[in-house]
């Protein structure tokens, strides 16, 4: 039986998910054509990779982009409530994927794990938005701080990526499926930024504010190299607006 973070190295070529890939990436392909920009950028061993939130598609087009062009294997912190669907929910696990709690239950052991992952050299991808975007141009909103703080303890890199054209095939808060093999979804990759200036026992709110902002600020930025349009100078704060944190706030609103 493997010990310590070996068990963790291993999900690179561990057969569940080989055979998961195996099924899953044919059919991400026939929703649409993910092209990878940015490779170039990206770090050896382990590191955080933060991306904007616009649809329910959104982690099918950076799995693949990270499985299939840059050969690593994705790791996703979910939402709880998709491990209780049922055989979806059975496989995650066993594919190194970790449900995470909103309310009412800690989330200190899925923060462990996906910790364990990371200080193994595996790549963790999160949305710090936390939920699907609900700036009026699909731009990213400002983030929350789960990823820095996970960064900075560790002392990795945080690599600031963006996708875009996945909200053609299932729009923001939509239901309306329209698959397309011929259409491309752009992933674009930054340049990976480090926070060791920034001590993990003294970190203050705003530090942590302040470093969050800083990597989706680059993540805007790339969706707008992508977009060719320049991006708003400050992030959408829903709360500012009087929207909720989580949930369908479209359908709330009605």
């Amino acid at each position: 039986m493997k010990k310590g973070n070996e068990a963790f190295k291993n999900k690179e070529t561990d057969w569940a998910f080989r055979v998961t890939a195996a099924i899953l990436a044919p059919i991400i392909r026939l929703l649409y054509n993910v092209k990878t920009t940015g490779m170039e950028n990206l770090p050896k061993g382990g590191y955080i990779l933060v991306g904007n939130h616009v649809s329910y598609l959104d982690p099918f087009a950076f799995a693949y982009s990270v499985y299939i062009h840059m050969k690593r294997v994705p790791h996703y912190l979910a939402k709880e409530s998709i491990f209780r669907i049922p055989i979806i929910g059975k496989i995650l696990p066993h594919v190194g994927q970790i449900p995470v709690y909103r309310s009412g239950k800690s989330n200190q052991e899925p923060l462990r794990e996906a910790k364990r992952y990371l200080a193994a050299g595996q790549v963790m991808v999160v949305f710090p938005e936390g939920t699907l975007t609900r700036d009026p141009d699909l731009w990213p909103m400002r983030g929350k701080g789960g990823a820095i703080r996970l960064a900075i303890e560790l002392g990795l890199p945080v690599v600031p990526a963006a996708h875009w054209g996945v909200d053609k095939v299932l729009g923001n808060y939509s239901k309306k499926f329209r698959p397309n093999p011929f259409h491309t979804v752009n992933v674009k990759i930054g340049k990976p930024m480090r926070f060791d200036h920034l001590s993990k026992d003294g970190l203050t709110n705003q530090e942590l504010f302040d470093a969050t902002d800083q990597i989706m600020q680059e993540v805007a930025k790339l969706v707008g190299q992508m977009r060719g349009l320049t991006p708003p100078k400050k992030l959408w704060d829903p709360t500012n607006s009087g929207q909720t944190e989580t949930g369908n706030f479209r359908k709330d609103k009605n």
